[in-house]
């Protein structure tokens, strides 16, 4: 395991639950992960794979506040770059991308050696994407991912994985299934209702348990007119 030392997370894409504990952004990311711990009080859900409807609409960001805001409540936590096209993830967190989830499904790591402990936050561990492979939706739904899966269930308490847009590839779709449940993130004010509904039955075709949706990027004076979870910053989040 490789601990980051001094990595000076992102000053381009800030960890707002990290930053600026006190924000109402970051309250929204403390009652998103509350309500997610009791979606299901009778069965388990560790591990959740977060997507997006299409690029752009702020999931990896999603993801990584909300894998600190589990951190800080003092659970052990993996955060998973899945997007094996676009990451995003190592660049929020100021990490190296040369080793990560794609050389452990390949067999060229173990998974030891792609995991990123985070000095500056205790308790959360990222693994990031690795290099963009040829092959993204097979190496997700290959018998290495099902066993990576397995040994993350057993070293922690939350894991989240940060996949790639739904509609865009099938990636998302391969992984939804394999875990036992899926956040959709959606940008306000961008995403159609009938792209939105696509996105939705693409996941329940897949098998897919639908925990809910996150409506990022509200403007603050439509907080009254949701009642969704959101993240709000000034600059569009990737």
């Amino acid at each position: 395991m490789r601990r980051l030392k001094n990595n000076g997370l992102s000053k381009e894409r800030p960890l707002i639950v990290h930053g600026d504990p006190k924000s109402v952004g970051s309250e929204a990311f403390r009652t998103l992960r509350t309500n997610l711990r009791f979606v299901s009080p009778d069965q388990e859900l560790k591990t959740i794979l977060l997507t997006s409807v299409g690029p752009g609409d702020g999931k990896s960001t999603v993801s990584a506040n909300l894998a600190v805001a589990f951190a800080q409540s003092g659970h052990k936590v993996a955060l998973v770059g899945c997007d094996l096209r676009k990451p995003v993830l190592h660049k929020i967190f100021s990490m190296d991308n040369s080793v990560g989830l794609t050389a452990l499904l390949t067999g060229n790591a173990t998974i030891d050696e792609v995991i990123m402990s985070m000095e500056e936050v205790p308790d959360l561990d990222v693994i990031p994407s690795g290099p963009v492979p040829p092959n993204p939706a097979e190496l997700l739904q290959s018998k290495a991912m099902a066993n990576f899966i397995g040994e993350l269930r057993e070293r922690y308490d939350v894991v989240l994985f940060d996949g790639a847009p739904v509609i865009a590839v099938t990636d998302s779709a391969v992984m939804a299934n394999q875990v036992d449940g899926t956040v959709l993130v959606i940008r306000a004010h961008e995403v159609p209702n009938d792209v939105a509904i696509h996105a939705k039955n693409l996941l329940e075709q897949a098998n897919a348990r639908l925990l809910g949706v996150v409506l990022n990027g509200v403007r603050p004076q439509d907080q009254k007119n949701y009642q969704y979870y959101y993240y709000y910053d000034s600059e569009r989040a990737q």
